[in-house]
């Protein structure tokens, strides 16, 4: 398979729960699998996990496990008939008090909604499909005139235009979800709904509390968010384009802007970036991607984000193999196209760290000589970070003994991350064993220019401090 720099996230559902679907969906490209807890259960979770991390170590490919909490999606509550339709100008009440809704009114499941809203307020239902102008608040009741009808059915969500609901970000479930992450030993857990950078730091201390060591991944998708972007990102490890929420608070025409400003606001503050939501919705039912959708895809290929996710075509679709292989061209042939201004920006800037130059020194490197490919030892990946902000054609692989490490480089934008273990603490015998890693692994060849990067002493985690330029397979002719 070419390698591809963008990474694939695929949800999984029961469209992906088999092992032989697994299996071939990992073989079209998955690295990274999210376990959507908005649904199913925990031993649902604590299952699926389980059984990729044994397909995966079967085929000897570190892939990802990303457990994304539900948040405070607030919805409406459930119909005696289980759905009904409204029509354009009828009057609805949204009701905290109705126990089973009926044609006049619905209940409730965010029982504060009353005291949020005001006459005029515009409430969205059902990602928009349905929306309502707020006329009066009677105690339990908002009294709402259907401004645009349609099927309106149990459990939709409800988003208020422009934003300003003031649920938590973390539920009462999602502390509880934290702590099953933590069993299944996720990779990253992505907190639904943040305002500020205070709601990241809150998460990443519940994960750490419950003995997790995740990567702590922010979905972008209220309103609030957008002024509180640069607070958020710096409190996160990962930012998630969450376009669909977004998409109905702000209104759909900003979101492109607002996916290119985040894309690139994250990759200045040396952040991973998630593009996500109805990157392939026609695939759900359909085996080929529209013209659309894949000008999408692309468009987030050359914005550079580090990777694209799959919702529903890959949990609930029809065809969840057939699109993950239509990511994995989309990218390839939009990769070819990237070209980033992200190493002029940087080597225009004082360096903080020691690993941060030497993984500039590498890019710079690599530009100007013919290199084959770039390898980072690495404990933590923290260099092998600096190397994926700067795109380059040159190939980087990161050879780590930890697991966990490499798990989490499966989201890194042009990162390859193999097992590498050695006993040695002499430099030469581990730059020859690494060559011959290298080499067996069919990444390089006999002749081939290559730079590793790692840390004397050895063994010192985020100590990089040493590059080398070697030709391989010279260390055993010498």
């Amino acid at each position: 398979m070419t390698l591809r720099k963008t990474k694939i996230v695929a949800t999984l559902g029961p469209a992906s729960s088999s092992e032989e679907v697994l299996e071939r969906m990992i073989d079209a490209g998955v690295n990274v699998v999210r376990l959507n807890f908005s649904h199913g259960s925990a031993q649902d979770h604590i299952e699926r996990a389980n059984l990729v991390r044994e397909i995966a170590a079967r085929l000897r490919r570190p892939i990802g496990v990303l457990c994304d909490l539900q948040g405070p999606k607030i919805r409406i509550g459930k119909f005696e008939n289980s759905k009904i339709q409204l029509k354009t100008g009828t009057k609805f009440i949204l009701d905290a008090a109705c126990e089973l809704g009926n044609q006049e009114r619905v209940g409730l499941d965010y029982k504060t909604l009353p005291s949020e809203v005001v006459p005029g307020t515009v409430l969205l239902l059902d990602d928009g499909r349905i929306v309502m102008s707020v006329d009066a608040v009677h105690g339990s009741e908002v009294h709402c005139t259907v401004e645009m009808g349609g099927t309106l059915s149990n459990n939709k969500g409800i988003n208020r235009m422009g934003g300003g609901l003031a649920a938590e970000a973390l539920t009462e479930k999602d502390r509880e979800d934290i702590k099953t992450a933590a069993l299944i030993e996720a990779d990253y857990v992505a907190i639904s709904f943040p305002r500020s950078g205070a709601d990241v730091q809150l998460a990443r201390s519940l994960v750490r509390a419950a003995g997790g060591r995740a990567d702590i991944v922010a979905k972008i998708e209220r309103a609030e968010a957008i002024p509180a972007l640069e607070e958020i990102i710096e409190a996160a490890d990962v930012i998630m384009v969450a376009r669909g929420d977004l998409g109905v608070e702000v209104g759909d025409a900003a979101v492109p802007g607002l996916q290119k400003r985040m894309i690139r606001m994250a990759r200045a503050h040396n952040k991973l970036v998630i593009t996500a939501t109805q990157m392939l919705e026609s695939m759900i039912t359909s085996p080929i991607p529209t013209r659309a959708e894949v000008s999408d895809v692309a468009n987030a290929v050359l914005d550079g984000t580090d990777a694209v996710m799959l919702s529903a075509e890959s949990a609930v679709g029809a065809y969840p193999v057939e699109a993950i292989a239509a990511l994995h061209r989309v990218c390839i042939e939009a990769e070819k196209d990237y070209d980033s201004q992200h190493l002029k920006q940087k080597i225009n800037q004082e360096f903080q760290r020691v690993d941060e130059a030497i993984a500039m020194a590498a890019i710079y490197t690599a530009q100007h000589l013919k290199v084959d490919a770039i390898a980072a030892l690495t404990q933590s990946g923290a260099s092998v970070m600096w190397l994926s902000r700067s795109n380059t054609i040159v190939p980087i692989y990161a050879l780590t003994p930890e697991k966990d490490t490499r798990r989490k480089l499966t989201l890194y934008r042009g990162v390859y991350p193999f097992p590498f273990n050695h006993e040695s603490k002499d430099p030469a015998v581990i730059l020859g064993d690494a060559q011959d890693d290298l080499l067996m692994r069919g990444a390089v060849k006999n002749g081939d220019l290559i730079m590793i990067m790692m840390g004397e002493p050895i063994g010192k985690s985020g100590g990089t401090n040493t590059l080398k330029i070697l030709r391989v397979g010279a260390h055993r002719q010498s």
